[in-house]
């Protein structure tokens, strides 16, 4: 599994009547590219394009500082006025969110999470799951001849942040309700203080030209 780095996102400037605008006045928010049939893509708040280059899958932008309120999100394909996702969304100062591009291109959707970045106890990471693969049953997360961590998730669905002992662990996602693994996701390291996400991502059956499939990506939330 990859840590998914892209290169800094700029927000472009906002006009004088802004100027006043304090950091209480923000939110935080990540934007996700989780459509595994989704071509690059342009982010646009407001209507100002926010990122200098083009979003991929499945890599995710930093947390951007946007002004709260309601805002106008849209995400373009890449260099087009064409807005696979034009969706407004109240967003809460002092607060942040993950905001993934999920499901097929033809049925593209916003799922919009707040992210709770507590920081996590001594000796403790946190983690969460998000089910984005738009062709997988129901599943559970387990620890490998284990416990199941997260059970049931249907897609689209989002566990909260659960807090796990720092190490390495083996997990595996299963078929819910059975011992049936489906991927296996070997040397998962979680190191103390750092908060996570782990999505399942990609199709169970590609369509034809597609090579997206079924995976896991982790995101640093911190």
């Amino acid at each position: 599994m990859l840590l998914a780095v892209l290169p800094a996102l700029v927000l472009t400037s906002c006009d004088d009547d802004d100027e006043d605008i304090t950091i209480n006045d923000m939110a935080m928010v990540m934007v996700v590219h989780a459509s595994p049939d989704a071509p690059g893509v342009d982010l646009l708040v407001d209507n100002s394009k926010v990122n200098t280059t083009a979003l991929t899958y499945p890599n995710n932008t930093p947390y951007l500082e946007v002004e709260s309120g309601r805002r106008n999100i849209k995400v373009n394909a890449a260099g087009t006025s064409t807005s696979v996702i034009d969706a407004n969304l109240d967003l809460d100062a002092n607060t942040n969110y993950s905001v993934f591009a999920a499901n097929t291109l033809s049925a593209i959707e916003p799922v919009v999470l707040e992210d709770d970045l507590t920081t996590p106890a001594a000796g403790k990471a946190h983690i969460r799951f998000v089910h984005l693969s738009p062709d997988a049953p129901a599943v559970d997360i387990a620890v490998t001849n284990g416990p199941v961590l997260f059970s049931n998730r249907t897609f689209k669905s989002a566990t909260a942040f659960t807090p796990v002992d720092a190490g390495t662990y083996n997990l595996e996602v299963r078929l819910a309700g059975t011992n049936t693994v489906v991927l296996p996701l070997p040397n998962v390291q979680v190191a103390n203080g750092r908060i996570y996400t782990v999505f399942a991502k990609g199709f169970v059956a590609p369509p034809s030209g597609n090579t997206n499939s079924l995976g896991a990506q982790i995101i640093a939330n911190n």
